[in-house]
């Protein structure tokens, strides 16, 4: 079992990891996507927000919530390749792939103390922010500035057919 491994969890286990890192006095950030391909802006997004502090918890859109945001032909890599490549980034702690549009319902069971989003957000604009708010949580854009996209890197290569 590759360290990898065991950062890849269900959400039952993430609830566990999540009391347990609590119970040890540490503090949870949440950073949320697609991660379809995994390139520089992902990298950079990931690397600021563990530099909140605390433990960092990906959690991935399963392969049918891409499908509905993204549209057909996507994702590229199914979601158990993509929480492997995420989980063997070092400022990574732990990852979760979920089935809905967005990430509320995760919010409300793990209730990070910080919600990490990127640079295409605003702090007033993120779609979870209401629900982060209400527990007494922080919102928090990272990373660099959006000059990178999946979809776009998937269109050029691949042409305009694609998302």
């Amino acid at each position: 079992m590759s360290t990898a491994d065991n950062k890849i969890l269900n959400r039952d286990q993430l609830r566990q990891r999540v009391a347990d890192w609590r119970h040890a006095g540490e503090t949870v950030t949440l950073a949320n996507g697609c991660f379809d391909l995994l390139h520089v802006g992902h990298v950079r997004y990931l690397h600021a927000a563990k530099q909140l502090g605390g433990r960092l918890v990906v959690a991935i859109n399963a392969d049918e919530s891409v499908r509905a945001l993204k549209g057909e032909g996507r994702p590229i890599m199914p979601d158990a390749e993509r929480a492997e490549i995420l989980a063997a980034l070092a400022d990574v702690d732990a990852v979760v792939i979920f089935p809905e549009r967005d990430v509320r319902a995760l919010i409300r069971e793990i209730k990070p103390e910080v919600q990490a989003k990127g640079t295409d957000y605003t702090a007033e604009s993120v779609p979870e922010r209401e629900v982060v708010l209400e527990y007494g949580g922080q919102v928090k854009i990272v990373g660099d500035p959006k000059d990178h996209s999946a979809s776009e890197i998937i269109r050029s290569r691949l042409g305009p057919s694609r998302k």
